[in-house]
């Protein structure tokens, strides 16, 4: 397809993106089908992510959706336009907080258009709750959208805060962050197991009539008819497996939704992660911890996957060598893992994404999360190379590197290189980061608590800065020469430092774990390196730009501090940790930030980008699948209306 247009429409600070799936024609007919039903199971999870995002987005999405579908008034006027964005933001956010900056977003249109334009479309059309009026529930939407005092953040990461009670985000109902502390310190006390399961990875934690309990999500239990879709489409894929280990996987997962037994989800991950010889992979379930300010509950997500051969040469050379990137790491040997063991890492190609996973998406995975696992079985990291060539070829021409590097010399090293280090330090980070090192015995995998996610995407993000410079990576054949790697060091020192402020808020602090994890690392980095100069910055025609003096210097620095962020992990260190994160990673220089913002508003670039999914379409012969076609004909809102119509079950109140 020499055509492919990867950029679609632009709303707020938003760019869609559209991505390829290069191959998926001369996939088998099994293959195809054991996509399309993997893909069915991905999209009918949506809605528990909306759920747990916060209480009320379920509501709100259906009464925008009734707006957008029957209101007969002018749809021209900047009442309207202004609606159909914030519509798009909610879509994009699984509700009505930032994806990633967490705050609730602000509408542009007014109250009172809202109440007529509610007030104006048929009842039944509107989610209200037994005996509510309608005067009443369109009050009550008006007040949780336009009060910036309501829910103000999803999640809340603020020292001092009662993290729980200060988030939006729906994990929690009548508890504090001091009980809910207490209520898992307990559980985790009295479990003798070697390997204990993620407690409360896929519960609800509530209090009623003063005991504490949890709420699991599983069938006949919370978010019930939306698992109970999942099966039957996870039920569907089993008849389609490459192999038995596939099969054995999906039933083990079809179980672990079934009883939300946490120990079946440890044995359907270990399986999972065994599982490499299948073409076609995919994760489903309750994941990743970032959307929980304690890190312990898990937001529902999925993504379907098929490898691409030629590029997993790449990262196959990563594995083969996972045990000399241990044994010659920077940090303690008490804290290395004396043998590797199960590092498997593919590139892949998207096929599907959902919940968490969707719109925006991550551009590698790491799995599982599950400590124990990683040091007993291994882990399996994944590249998603179709997502970063949309990225990739989304960001050419756009004038950043024009207005943010001064160096002529280090842009036309970034154009040579820059795509091929951007890869190559997240299969680092992937493949090797997050599987490096061990825990000391005895310490808990949660003892970072609100810290852990920044700190442990530090710790993979320093791990591929450290050895993107090694001599190691040319030898392999991984990077053409010992230079390449300054393109990669320039870009993420210039991030950390000054341009990911540009998707903050004026006056606001760092919230997001991955921007506070490059935040820490640029910052350490510039002020350990001050007395011999390492970084410095530069200012032309009243505008600062970022300088590296002493590349070998900066690389040390990189690997000083994944010594102590290595330490703090296998030990447990909170209030180290703490330290490093509050001194380093939240507070914004406001003359840095009102300065980004400038100069990035004269290039109109959108900071956050996301995707529109293809269409994959069953070509049917009576009652089989005789094809899976593939359509990119769809576009944003129409998109969003039918993941709507088809994959909603859930009331809207869980």
């Amino acid at each position: 397809m020499t055509n492919f247009t990867y950029t679609d429409e632009r709303f707020a600070d938003i760019q869609m993106l559209r991505y390829r799936l290069v191959g998926f024609s001369d996939l088998t007919l099994k293959q195809k089908k054991y996509i399309y039903y993997l893909s069915e199971a991905t999209l009918s999870g949506r809605d528990i992510t909306f759920d747990q995002f916060g209480r009320d987005n379920l509501h709100i999405r259906k009464a925008l959706e009734s707006v957008y579908i029957f209101y007969e008034g002018q749809r021209d006027t900047d009442d309207f336009l202004a609606f159909e964005t914030y519509l798009k933001r909610v879509w994009f956010s699984s509700g009505i907080h930032h994806h990633y900056s967490q705050d609730k977003f602000q509408p542009e249109f007014r109250k009172e258009f809202l109440y007529e334009a509610l007030m104006s479309v048929p009842a039944e059309s509107l989610p209200l709750s037994e005996g509510e009026t309608r005067i009443d529930f369109c009050k009550n939407i008006i007040q949780t959208i336009f009060n910036p005092e309501i829910q103000p953040k999803r999640v809340c990461l603020d020292e001092g805060l009662d993290l729980v009670l200060e988030s939006a985000c729906n994990y929690y109902e009548g508890v504090t962050q001091q009980e809910t502390e207490a209520f898992y310190a307990k559980r985790h006390a009295e479990c003798t197991e070697e390997g204990h399961p993620s407690f409360g990875l896929n519960t609800t934690l509530v209090k009623h009539d003063g005991i504490i309990g949890e709420e699991t999500w599983c069938l006949n239990g919370k978010y019930s008819k939306q698992i109970e879709h999942i099966i039957y489409w996870l039920e569907k894929a089993v008849t389609e497996c490459e192999n038995s280990r596939q099969e054995k996987v999906i039933r083990l997962l079809i179980q672990y939704y079934q009883t939300g037994d946490l120990r079946v989800f440890d044995d359907y991950s270990i399986e999972w992660l065994k599982e490499t010889e299948g073409m076609v992979d995919f994760v489903n379930g309750f994941i990743e911890v970032y959307g929980d300010p304690l890190g312990i509950k898990a937001s529902w997500e999925g993504i379907v996957e098929y490898k691409d051969l030629v590029s997993t040469e790449r990262t196959n050379k990563i594995c083969e060598n996972a045990q000399w990137f241990e044994d010659n790491s920077p940090v303690d040997p008490r804290f290395r893992k004396k043998e590797v063991k199960g590092v498997t890492a593919n590139v892949i190609v998207a096929a599907m994404l959902g919940g968490d996973e969707y719109p925006a998406s991550a551009i590698g995975i790491n799995l599982p999360n599950a400590d124990w696992i990683r040091a007993r079985y291994g882990s399996k990291s994944v590249t998603i190379g179709n997502l970063i060539e949309a990225y990739n070829q989304a960001a050419r021409g756009n004038g950043f590197l024009d207005e943010f590097i001064v160096d002529k010399a280090m842009i036309e090293l970034i154009d040579k290189y820059g795509d091929q280090c951007d890869a190559l330090h997240t299969d680092l980070h992937e493949c090797l980061g997050h599987g490096s090192g061990q825990l000391l015995p005895n310490v808990d995998a949660g003892a970072l608590k609100s810290y852990g996610s920044t700190i442990e995407e530090a710790r993979a993000d320093l791990f591929g800065l450290y050895y993107i410079a090694d001599e190691k990576l040319v030898e392999l054949g991984l990077l053409p020469d010992n230079t390449a790697y300054k393109s990669q060091y320039y870009t993420y020192m210039l991030n950390g430092l000054f341009t990911q402020l540009v998707r903050i808020k004026p006056g606001a602090q760092i919230e997001e774990s991955h921007m506070r994890n490059r935040a820490l690392i640029a910052n350490w980095c510039f002020e350990r390196g001050q007395q011999n100069n390492v970084i410095e910055w530069q200012s032309r025609d009243g505008k600062r730009y970022v300088k590296i003096n002493d590349y070998d210097a900066l690389r040390n620095l990189f690997g000083q501090l994944l010594r102590e962020i290595q330490r703090i992990k296998s030990t447990g260190d909170f209030e180290a940790g703490r330290a490093l994160v509050e001194r380093y990673a939240v507070k914004v220089d406001k003359d840095l930030h009102s300065e980004v913002l400038k100069r990035y508003a004269k290039l109109n670039i959108a900071p956050y980008g996301g995707f529109v999914n293809p269409i994959l379409e069953p070509v049917m012969d009576g009652d089989q699948i005789v094809d899976v076609k593939l359509h990119y004909t769809t576009d944003y809102a129409a998109q969003m209306m039918e993941y709507g119509k088809k994959h909603s079950f859930l009331p809207l109140k869980n």
